[in-house]
């Protein structure tokens, strides 16, 4: 018996789930403006995941890295929820907008 699919499973559940609030929290306090740094990161990992010869290890950094390039599109789309009402707008950060 292998829980090698187990693990792979779990911990691309809780990386879609620990991105979520992260694409929040990042528009609300950077706004769109970060979004390199979820292609960076992206890219970092499945260049790291094509260099792991451990096959889990490999499998974790693609999620890791393609869930934080789809991130990018989803920091967009936070935009504008935002700016439906759907999230609060961070007051502070739209007062730098307008100087």
């Amino acid at each position: 018996m292998t829980l090698t699919g187990v693990i792979i499973g779990a911990a691309t559940f809780l990386t879609i789930g620990a991105f979520h609030p992260l694409v929040i929290k990042a528009e609300y306090h950077l706004g769109v403006s970060c979004w390199w740094m979820f292609l960076l990161v992206g890219i970092a990992c499945i260049a790291g995941s094509l260099v792991v010869s451990d096959l889990t290890a490999s499998t974790l950094l693609g999620v890791v890295g393609f869930s934080s390039l789809w991130s990018i599109l989803e920091l967009f789309k936070q935009k504008e929820r935002v700016e439906k009402g759907w999230f609060p707008k961070n007051p502070k950060r739209e007062e730098r907008q307008k100087r």
